[in-house]
C-alpha cells in the first residue's frame, strides 16, 4: 500500500514534489473511495487518485521518476558491473541541479510494517541511501549511508536493529548499486519484503498500456470467466475469445527478406509458438462470427489488453500507475475502469490506482474525493510542480471541479498563442 512518493531534480522536477495517498480531511465517499491500513496506528488511505495537467506539464516524468526508483532497485545489483552508469537524469535547465544527485523517497506499508525508503543518485554512484521502519509505530533507522566527496568513501550506519550479514553486505555494495538489492541479493530476509514490494506489488505502465499476451493467458486458465465478465460490463459485444497457437513456421516471412536475417527469425523462433487472439461476436442470424482482435477497435483492443493486469492487481492488491489511461478509450470506460477500484465487492484487496489524464467527464465530485485529484503544470523556469486539488478547498458536493478546471481556476492548462502569420 502506497502512502507517499518524493522525487526531486529529475528530468522537469528540480524542487522536490511529494505525491500523497494518505486521505486528507472530508467524508465525502469514504467506503467506497477510502480505506484503512493498519500498520500498528491506522492510516486511512486512498484507493486512487488523478492527475491532470496540459502535455509537457511534466505528467510522464513523474511517474518516469517512480518508475527509474524501482529500476535501480530491481536492476542495479544484478544487471549493472562496476562502472556501468545509473538511469538517472537530473534537471539541465540549471547549471547547479545538473550537477547535483536526483532523490527519490517512497513510503509504503508491507504487512503491518510501515518503510520510508530513499536513495539519491547521478549517474556515477549512490549518494545517499536510507532505510526507516516503524514496525512498532516509532522510527527504527535499520541503515544509511552518505558519500564523503573529500575521501571518496562513504558513511555508514547499520542499525542495531538490522539483523544479518551487515559487514559482508557493506563490503559488497558498489558505488553504483543500493545497499538494499544487494543485501536482499545476499539472502537477507528482512529487506526482502521491502525489495519484493518494489518487483511484485509497484506496477507501472507507460501510454498505450500492456500488450495483449498476459490477459490472452488468462483466457488459458480458469480466470477466463472473469476476462469475458470484465469485457461485458465494458458493453464490448464479445461473446468469447478463442487462443490458437501455432508453432512457428518460416514459410510464413515474406519473400522479400534477407536471407540473413531470415536465418537468424528462423534461429530465435525454432520451436517457439505464436499467439492468435480471436473475438467471437453473435452474426444477425445467431451463429458465431469470428474476428481476429487486431480487427477489433483501438479501444476494443486496448481493453482486453487492460482486462488481465486489472483482474490481477485487483485480486492481489497491487498498486498501479498508469500514464494516459484515457487514451483510445471512451470517457465511460475510464469511469468504469476507475470505478472497479472504487467498489468494495471488486476492490477486497485494496489496490490502487494512480493514473494520469486528460479525461475531465470524470473530473466530478460523484467520482471522486476533493483529495483524490492533482495537477501538474510547469513554472518559469521550465520546472514542473505537483499539488493537489485541496489547496484551493473547493466546497463540497456543491463545486463543478471540470468547469473550473478548465475555466482556469485551478492552473495546469496550456496556454495557447496565437498562430503569428510570417511574412
Amino acid at each position: 500500500m502506497l502512502i507517499e512518493f518524493s522525487v526531486a531534480n529529475f528530468r522537469s522536477l528540480r524542487e522536490s514534489q511529494t505525491f500523497s495517498l494518505a486521505k486528507a480531511k472530508g467524508d465525502e465517499l469514504l467506503e467506497t473511495n477510502t480505506f484503512t491500513a493498519t500498520a500498528f496506528n491506522r492510516f486511512e488511505l486512498l484507493r486512487s487518485a488523478a492527475i491532470y495537467g496540459p502535455n509537457a506539464s511534466g505528467k510522464s516524468n513523474f511517474l518516469m521518476a517512480l518508475r527509474t526508483m524501482r529500476q535501480v532497485v530491481l536492476e542495479s545489483a544484478t544487471s549493472l558491473q562496476r562502472g556501468d552508469r545509473l538511469p538517472v537524469t537530473p534537471f539541465r535547465l540549471h547549471p547547479a541541479a545538473a550537477s547535483q544527485p536526483s532523490e527519490f523517497e517512497v513510503t509504503f506499508i508491507v504487512g503491518e510494517v510501515r518503510y520510508q525508503y530513499g536513495f539519491s543518485a547521478t549517474a556515477e554512484r549512490i549518494h545517499e541511501e536510507w532505510l526507516l521502519a516503524y514496525p512498532k509505530g516509532r522510527s527504527q533507522r535499520w541503515f544509511g549511508r552518505i558519500w564523503d566527496e573529500q575521501r571518496g568513501g562513504y558513511d555508514w550506519e547499520l542499525g542495531n536493529n538490522l539483523s544479518g550479514e551487515k559487514q559482508l553486505w557493506q563490503k559488497s555494495t558498489r558505488d553504483n548499486a543500493l545497499f538494499l538489492s544487494t543485501a536482499v541479493q545476499l539472502n537477507s530476509e528482512q529487506l526482502q519484503p521491502i525489495y519484493d514490494w518494489f518487483k511484485n506489488t509497484l506496477r507501472m505502465t507507460q501510454v498505450g498500456g500492456w500488450t495483449a499476451a498476459f490477459s490472452a493467458s488468462l483466457c488459458e486458465q480458469s480466470e477466463k470467466a472473469q476476462v469475458m465478465d470484465f469485457l461485458r460490463a465494458a458493453d464490448l459485444d464479445i461473446d468469447d475469445i478463442q487462443i490458437e497457437k501455432k508453432t512457428f513456421d518460416v514459410q510464413t516471412l515474406p519473400d522479400d527478406i534477407p536471407e540473413p536475417l531470415r536465418a537468424a527469425i528462423a534461429s530465435d523462433m525454432k520451436d517457439k509458438q505464436t499467439v492468435r487472439i480471436k473475438t467471437v461476436h453473435k452474426g444477425s442470424d445467431g451463429e458465431a462470427v469470428i474476428f481476429d482482435l487486431a480487427d477489433e477497435s483501438d479501444g476494443t483492443q486496448k481493453l482486453f489488453a487492460f482486462a488481465g493486469p486489472w483482474i490481477d492487481a485487483l485480486a492481489n492488491g497491487y498498486v498501479l500507475f498508469i500514464d494516459e489511461l484515457h487514451d483510445n478509450l471512451h470517457p465511460r470506460l475510464v469511469q468504469f475502469l476507475v470505478q472497479l477500484f472504487h467498489n468494495a465487492e471488486t476492490n477486497r484487496h485494496n489496490a490502487q490506482l494512480v493514473f494520469t489524464t486528460h479525461e475531465t467527464s470524470i473530473l466530478n465530485q460523484d467520482v471522486f474525493r476533493r483529495d483524490q485529484i492533482w495537477f501538474c503544470e510547469k513554472t518559469r523556469d521550465q520546472a514542473t510542480c505537483l499539488y493537489p486539488l485541496t489547496d484551493f478547498s473547493p466546497r463540497k458536493g456543491r463545486e463543478n471541479l471540470e468547469l473550473a478546471y478548465l475555466s482556469g481556476r485551478y492552473g495546469a492548462m496550456p496556454y495557447i498563442r496565437p498562430l503569428k502569420k510570417r511574412a
